[in-house]
């Protein structure tokens, strides 16, 4: 019941969607309706300005690292061990909160399921779980938005090739297995829900960052 009270809390934490509140707050406005139409920092960016991306960004990104931690915490006080018949699984837990998290925000309970992208929450699991390929990894993603200006293609990278990195990385920092399964599936996950902004890539015509969207 512990597991299952972590994911829930976490999902819920996760629904929240800052850039819808701060955008209906600032101009009472639906952010799902204007610019690219997608509840993030980026088209909170292109609509409202830095100052709100900012603040929109930090925020999902903390939800992420808190939706971690507080599974983390559980497991470290032993009230939510996860266990199997071959004994203690080590990052189960946090894990699945993270994953709960992350779906909260694309598909938020509070907003008819209809949220974003997942980037930034995703960058706040990650960062919590595996915090230096999650650095190598984001590195690349920022000098490739700031060469191309694709915030997108940044995002992709930094979705598909943590896991590739916490496996070349292992043998120095030991990840649970569970953390490269959730990295994976967020990868599949971040391919799927770019798929539109992929094919924008392919064709050249992918929205730059500052850019308008009519």
């Amino acid at each position: 019941m512990e597991l299952i009270f972590s994911i829930v809390i976490a999902y819920l934490l996760g629904s929240i969607s800052f850039s819808y509140v701060i955008a209906w707050n600032i101009k009472k406005i639906d952010i799902r309706q204007h610019g690219s139409g997608n509840a993030g920092a980026t088209n909170i960016l292109r609509v409202l300005g830095k100052g709100s991306a900012i603040t929109v960004l930090s925020l999902d990104v903390l939800k992420g690292v808190a939706a971690v931690w507080i599974a983390r915490l559980l497991e470290i006080t032993d009230i939510l061990p996860v266990w199997t018949a071959f004994g203690q699984v080590e990052g189960v837990a946090s894990a699945l909160a993270g994953a709960a998290a992350i779906a909260g925000h694309n598909w938020p309970v509070y907003y008819g399921f209809k949220g974003g992208k997942g980037v930034a929450t995703t960058i706040g699991v990650v960062a919590s779980l595996v915090f230096f390929p999650a650095v190598y990894v984001g590195i690349a993603a920022i000098l490739s938005i700031v060469m191309t200006r694709y915030v997108s293609l940044g995002s992709l990278i930094f979705a598909v090739v943590t896991p590739v990195v916490i496996i070349l990385t292992n043998f120095h920092y030991d990840h649970p297995p569970s953390y490269f399964y959730l990295t994976a599936v967020i990868g599949v996950l971040a391919v799927w829900k770019h798929r539109s902004n992929i094919q924008r890539l392919i064709k050249g015509n992918e929205h730059k960052i500052g850019s308008k969207v009519s």
